[in-house]
């Protein structure tokens, strides 16, 4: 019996390696919206499975993007620990983008993009490996998730309108490559951006008023523990 167990696995080796990545994506996502420092961990247990499912799947761009996720989420870990005030060394605070930090991200968007568009056309030739597939939007999808991790690790609000638009990119690519739990997986993520987007405003509405010396509005939970439940 546990040699057939065995054979099963490795016949369906890519399926359960997709799974796994999925599992663990919805985890980091969910940390990742209450902005709890776990999110980093999972980040890593993700891009570790997903760098399999992407090789098998010849999305090259998407694989070397696992890669850089594995370097962030310990950059991330880290700047969330120490990166905010020196007796709230946890509580690093939500920022906006200002238009001057924004047109820099643009461009550095736009650079990544060609050259992983150059990287994904000749690298493969080079390597003698299979020819990458869906070049440009590979390149496309890639480029914006370096961006948003980033501007993650330095909890910039605006990191989720760029999730929204990678990620509804990336389900149509996935379905064309017959990667459907992943399409599901990115389903989920475009709905918990537009989340993600919603909660991390309001706190840094919160955190505003509270510099401004306001008492933060209450939220209903908040309200009906005041009042007495109902």
């Amino acid at each position: 019996m546990t040699a057939t167990l065995v054979n099963w696995i490795l016949m369906h080796a890519s399926l359960i390696t997709e799974v796994l990545g999925v599992l663990f994506a919805l985890i980091y996502l969910w940390f990742s919206i209450r902005q709890n420092i776990w999110l980093w961990p999972f980040g890593l247990l993700t891009s570790f499975f997903y760098i399999l499912v992407f090789y098998h799947s010849r999305l090259y761009a998407d694989m070397g993007l696992q890669v850089y996720y594995l370097v962030i989420s310990v950059y991330g870990w880290y700047h969330w620990l120490y990166g905010g005030k020196s007796d709230q060394k946890d509580a690093l605070p939500v920022t906006r983008t200002t238009k001057q930090q924004g047109i820099r991200l643009f461009l550095i968007t736009f650079v990544i993009y060609w050259i992983l568009a150059a990287l994904l056309t000749y690298l493969p030739g080079w390597l003698g490996i299979p020819g990458s597939q869906m070049i440009y939007w590979d390149a496309f999808t890639t480029a914006g998730s370096v961006v948003a991790t980033w501007m993650l690790a330095r909890k910039i609000l605006e990191h989720w309108l760029i999730w929204i638009v990678v990620d509804l990119v990336s389900m149509g690519m996935y379905i064309y490559k017959g990667l459907y739990l992943t399409s599901f997986l990115f389903i989920v993520y475009t709905a918990m951006a537009v989340v993600g987007f919603l909660e991390w405003k309001k706190d840094l509405h919160k955190e505003a008023s509270a510099g401004n010396g306001e008492a933060p509005e209450m939220t209903e939970k908040q309200t009906l523990n005041a009042h007495g439940t109902r």
